[in-house]
């Protein structure tokens, strides 16, 4: 059965990691892979990072781990179809590739990028893609210089920062686009392009801010408030189907009757998600219900995010929702986000039913049963995207002992 192994060979500074695949007597290569890591940082006995709690060498042990992968499947199919060899190992490592085929420049790649992945990657992701691109751009044409693919390293990570900082971006964008960044390295390195030594070492930490939600009492005043304007009383009833089921306006805003079905006297509404491309199916409350018992069981007419978004606004602000509280919200002569304190129903988005949804069912309901209706991947990241507050989450503990 072959093994796979990582092991360096040097003491310097930034040493390079070598994988070496072994099948009985003769099959032996080994070959010099794209990463490098300190020694200091690196344990032999167990051909990995020491310390997989640091941010930067998990990542490093997630790409190697995928990398050994990667390599059994590849020596899988080629048992008997090729020689395999040191050369064999090279070729895999760094594939040959025709020159200009796949793009070295960091402007060009974000193109590829998504042509690449246009059937894995959802609506929004694809339109962030632009967005950052966009940004790259602005910052180029800034610093006089044209980037490629392997420049991207510490320094480059300084010097975009402070452009952005200078052009007034909020730090949690500023962070969001270097992930970004970091993620079209990555592809482009999977692809055979060079990329930077210290690329997996460029941190960027996202910043706690203030997650904005409307309490039971909050949606009870919404409920109880009467609309004669229909777009009001139409947006009105969306944000409450929002709130009842904790999904993203891309997924609610295309709810239909065709998608419900009864099992036994529960009804359902079954869907798939279009940013995880998961199917769901979860159960409509009471309140939901009633509404589509307005419509002869029909969901609200439809509108556009853009309206929606305008919509509750108002909606909140009918309703008193007016108290100032801690956000943040979009200037609109510099189309950048702001930090201060701010009626409450200015900050409300198309994303609060659902961050609603999320928090004021918590403690409620099972996490795991919530985590199912939200789609999110982890417990930790349904918690970190809940709107509760430490102190919060303590007292309402409390109320179990």
């Amino acid at each position: 059965m072959a093994t796979i192994n990582y092991f360096i060979q040097s003491e310097s500074n930034l040493a390079g990691i070598y994988v070496r695949l072994r099948d009985g007597r003769n099959i032996d290569a080994k070959a010099k892979t794209r990463f490098a890591i300190s020694p200091a940082n690196w344990s032999q006995t167990k051909g990995q990072p020491k310390n997989l709690r640091d941010e930067a060498s998990k990542e490093l042990f997630n790409e190697l781990v995928k990398l050994k992968s990667d390599l059994l499947n590849h020596f899988n199919r080629s048992v008997g179809k090729q020689t395999i060899d040191t050369l064999w190992l090279k070729d895999f490592i760094t594939p040959p590739v025709q020159v200009g085929a796949i793009p070295t420049k960091l402007i060009e790649y974000f193109d590829y990028y998504a042509l690449h992945k246009k059937n894995a990657i959802g609506t929004s992701t694809y339109k962030r893609n632009n967005v950052y691109k966009r940004l790259v751009e602005r910052f180029e044409t800034d610093a006089k210089k044209e980037y490629f693919i392997k420049d991207v390293n510490a320094d480059f990570k300084l010097n975009f920062e402070l452009y952005c900082q200078k052009e007034g971006y909020a730090p949690n964008t500023i962070a969001r686009s270097i992930k970004f960044i970091k993620t079209i390295c990555y592809h482009a390195r999977n692809n055979g392009i060079e990329t930077h030594f210290q690329l997996n070492s460029i941190a960027a930490k996202l910043q706690k801010v203030d997650k904005i939600y409307l309490t039971v009492a909050e949606i009870a005043k919404i409920e109880k408030k009467l609309f004669d304007v229909d777009y009001l009383q139409n947006a009105k009833e969306w944000l409450i189907i929002s709130c009842e089921t904790g999904q993203r306006v891309s997924d609610f805003m295309r709810f239909k009757k065709e998608n419900i079905r009864y099992q036994g006297k529960v009804p359902l509404i079954e869907f798939t998600q279009v940013k995880t491309g998961k199917k769901m199916a979860i159960p409509l409350s009471k309140k939901v219900m009633s509404i589509l018992k307005k419509h002869k069981g029909d969901f609200p007419r439809q509108i556009s995010d853009q309206r929606y978004n305008e919509y509750i606004k108002k909606v909140c602000e009918l309703a008193g929702l007016k108290e100032k509280v801690k956000g943040s919200k979009l200037d609109i002569e510099t189309k950048r986000k702001e930090s201060g304190m701010f009626p409450k129903y200015e900050l409300v988005t198309s994303h609060i039913g659902r961050r609603s949804f999320a928090t004021n069912n918590y403690g409620r309901i099972p996490t795991s049963l919530l985590i199912n209706v939200t789609g999110h991947a982890t417990e930790s990241m349904f918690l970190e995207y809940i709107g509760k507050t430490v102190t919060e989450k303590a007292i309402q503990l409390a109320e179990y002992f």
